[in-house]
């Protein structure tokens, strides 16, 4: 390897390092400010409107919250990481709309350029990428709802907006999880992850409904943990060269 690209191997490095200390330190400090300003307007209503809300009756509400989302508090982060990296789960979970938006753009642009999830060059990709779905949303937001969206909606049929609400999100999701087994090329873990769906949706779910709303999570656990557990022992991975790789 010659000086010049061990220079530039090693400036490539410390930037990349400089870009993670970076988004790590702003990442946190605006999920912060964020989670201080959505929680302004609740704090608000129970110590200065008035309304008298007890103590009890907040803990309670949040038991039954925790109760029936707590488990994805845990699984959703899990989920994400591998395809976004540090730095666009900040982006990601400050935005939202992560499976049906912001996972779809960061895996095609992984896709297009190439870029291995869990790379530091698909990290880039991601941030990027969320950038732009971002910048895409907010511009049909302001036209297509702010201020055509009361027109649009009389014009449009009540039969299309039927079949609108029922096979948009379907086709969405479809595309993320066509999109995401391209992009993976894990054949194992996926036929496991097919499997283990199938017989939460048919088997488990049928038989104890009250699973239902936990059923995601199962699924990711115990796809997770199939996977780990028939993973190809024998493969040993091959070492890194380039920096943003």
């Amino acid at each position: 390897m010659s000086s010049t690209t061990t220079a530039e191997t090693a400036a490539g490095s410390t930037a990349m390092a400089d870009f993670g200390r970076t988004t790590s330190r702003w990442g946190q400090a605006t999920m912060i400010a964020g989670l201080l300003i959505s929680m302004a307007g609740p704090l608000y209503l129970v110590f200065a409107s008035g309304l008298d809300i007890a103590p009890a009756q907040l803990w309670i509400a949040f038991a039954a919250v925790a109760a029936t989302f707590g488990i994805m508090w845990v699984i959703e982060p899990i989920m994400y990481y591998p395809v976004l990296g540090p730095a666009a789960m900040y982006q990601a979970f400050m935005i939202g709309n992560i499976s049906n938006k912001l996972l779809p753009a960061a895996l095609i642009a992984q896709t297009n350029i190439g870029a291995k999830p869990g790379t530091k060059r698909a990290e880039l990709a991601a941030v990027v990428a969320i950038c732009g779905a971002a910048a895409v949303h907010l511009v049909s937001l302001a036209v297509f709802v702010g201020l055509l969206g009361s027109w649009l909606i009389s014009v449009i049929p009540p039969s299309v907006l039927l079949v609108t609400r029922l096979y948009v999100l379907p086709t969405v999701l479809g595309a993320v999880l066509v999109q995401a087994i391209v992009s993976m090329k894990q054949p194992r873990t996926t036929v496991i992850a097919l499997a283990v769906s199938a017989v939460v949706v048919f088997a488990v779910v049928p038989l104890a409904p009250s699973l239902a709303m936990v059923s995601t999570a199962i699924a990711v656990l115990a796809t997770v943990l199939l996977a780990w557990f028939f993973r190809n022992k024998s493969r040993i991975a091959a070492p890194t060269t380039a920096h943003l790789e």
